[in-house]
């Protein structure tokens, strides 16, 4: 996620030092959001048995972690406001929208709407920390948002069951497994479509290309999960590369 955002700050024209900025503020913002979670989650992953978390194979303690956090959350205030105070703004409602998830918001029908909210305040961020302070276009940040979406979806796929034996329900978990694996690749093929063809201008040859490609992982992705569980995410994570690297081609997330 950090280096997607330092690609478009230099796409969005800021300065070799801006673009460290605010790539610094992306990185401290998402450990402070990731070691959040695994300090909240502490008990329920051990009552499910993720070994995979350091927590609960016990290479660090839930107490350690949720210090990182808040440190990681103390260097993200300076980073971020240094970007501007509308950038820090709304790269800060990001990072708590986070952290609601965190706290609270992911066990509720709502909890698509802080990953959404995240998501798009990153290429807002990037817009109003560049030169002159433009605003961001709408359909780069509708699409961002809407690859949150699809990021949730996919993150909650593997662990529904999971989630719903220690008491998670969020708005995965109540569509459940099945329902969730169909939906999934709707909010990401609709976020390429929007970066291809909503801007100014024809989708040209890199549009009709993601059109293509964006499709065929996210639908892929959502079928081999059935087997495999992490690869729904992968897959996610692919396609907001490929809308990356589709918005570079078009040009910065400006309006």
């Amino acid at each position: 996620m950090t280096l997607l955002v330092g690609g478009l700050a230099v796409a969005a024209g800021q300065s070799a030092m801006r673009t460290g900025l605010t790539a610094g503020a992306v990185l401290a913002g998402q450990l402070s959001i990731g070691w959040s979670n695994d300090a909240v989650d502490a008990a329920r992953d051990r009552a499910v048995g993720r070994r995979t978390k350091a927590v609960v194979d016990g290479a660090v303690t839930a107490e350690s972690v949720r210090t990182a956090a808040v440190g990681a959350l103390t260097l993200c205030l300076p980073l971020s406001l240094a970007c501007g105070p509308a950038a820090g703004a709304v790269h800060l409602l990001g990072v708590a929208a986070g952290w609601a998830y965190n706290l609270g918001l992911k066990a509720t029908v709502l909890s698509w709407l802080p990953y959404a909210v995240g998501f798009a305040s990153l290429p807002a961020f990037v817009a109003l920390g560049a030169p002159g302070r433009p605003w961001p276009a709408w359909w780069v940040v509708t699409a961002a948002g809407l690859l949150g979406v699809g990021a949730h979806l996919a993150d909650v796929l593997p662990d529904i069951a999971d989630d719903l034996a220690t008491g998670v329900r969020g708005w995965p978990q109540r569509l459940g497994a099945r329902r969730s694996g169909l939906l999934l690749p709707m909010p990401l093929v609709a976020a390429t479509g929007l970066l291809a063809f909503g801007g100014p201008g024809p989708a040209g040859v890199a549009g009709a290309l993601a059109a293509v490609a964006a499709p065929a992982v996210a639908v892929g992705g959502a079928l081999l999960g059935r087997t495999r569980p992490k690869v729904p995410f992968a897959a996610a994570v692919v396609v907001a590369a490929v809308d990356v690297a589709l918005l570079l081609s078009r040009g910065a997330p400006v309006g």
